[in-house]
């Protein structure tokens, strides 16, 4: 699998294109529920010039309980539209954290079949740091008046069935990104009826370990190094998950920038796994395993 855009641009990058009738700003920040921020309002406040805002809670499975689980692609489809995307726009997505949740719609995108998606490396702060002009009011889109079609990559996304499977797997590498301390059960989970713990065997990467200091992600040499210190092997297929399949995509953004662009996503992650009283945890550090 390749990309037909590079997984990151900076701000500099941006500032010079960001006027490209091809080009469509997306901030697709998200909090969660226990910060009572809102990512709608704050974008209302500042955001890039002519960008646009996408809510990963809106353009959801709604017939799931979880949270934001991938949408049909036809809802896909629509949504992006409605926020002007044709299948020949680059979508650039930031959030406002630096890099976090800008990377679940950089996946979306990717696992719908649109590869022309990137991601602004350390996000609002990045721009504020140049310094970019920003723009305030509501979202303001000018809906396409083609569809958005879509071509679903099921290789990008795995179910929990498909996880437990793969638990047991020699030749697969089941990554977490959430904290150490949630991954070992000292910290508990912040979604009610959500044991504490980790899938059976799998690695703990909190996903800032990926970024340095500003919210960038890390030099290609050094998340290589970093995957590699982990443990993950080049020749194993990977897993990536999280507390609710949003940070996961960003250990996916980071393997892509060293030349894996085939990481998988666990879309219900650990608030699945981890209100399912049948399904396997582990407590513990856990251990990285040199395969």
């Amino acid at each position: 699998m390749h990309a037909d855009f590079p997984a990151l641009v900076s701000a500099e990058w941006l500032s010079t294109n960001i006027h490209d009738p091809q080009i469509c700003v997306i901030d697709a920040t998200f909090h969660m529920p226990h910060t009572n921020r809102n990512a709608a309002d704050e974008f209302t406040h500042e955001h890039l010039p002519g960008a646009v805002f996408f809510d990963i809670d809106k353009v959801a499975d709604h017939t799931s309980t979880l949270p934001h689980m991938l949408p049909s692609g036809e809802e896909f489809g629509s949504a992006v539209a409605t926020l002007g995307m044709t299948n020949d726009t680059l979508a650039v997505v930031y959030d406002t954290h630096g890099l976090m949740s800008a990377a679940r719609l950089w996946w979306m995108f990717r696992i719908f079949g649109h590869d022309r998606v990137t991601v602004l490396d350390g996000g609002l702060p990045a721009w504020k740091r140049l310094p970019g002009p920003l723009a305030q009011g509501p979202s303001t889109p000018k809906p396409s008046h083609r569809p958005f079609v879509t071509h679903f990559r099921p290789e990008l996304v795995r179910t929990q069935t498909l996880v437990a499977n793969a638990i047991d797997d020699p030749q697969t590498a089941i990554i977490d990104a959430r904290g150490s301390a949630r991954f070992s059960g000292q910290a508990p989970e912040p979604r009610a009826g959500v044991r504490s713990g980790h899938i059976p065997g799998s690695i703990s990467l909190p996903y800032t370990e990926l970024l340095n200091e500003r919210g960038e992600l890390l030099c290609t040499d050094e998340l290589t190094q970093r995957f590699a210190q982990a443990g993950i092997s080049a020749k194993r297929e990977i897993i990536a998950s999280c507390g609710s399949g949003v940070t996961a995509c960003v250990l996916a953004l980071g393997l892509a920038q060293t030349g894996r662009w085939d990481v998988a996503v666990y879309d219900g992650s650990w608030s699945e796994w981890g209100a399912d009283p049948a399904a396997p945890i582990e407590l513990g550090d856990g251990a990285v395993s040199p395969r």
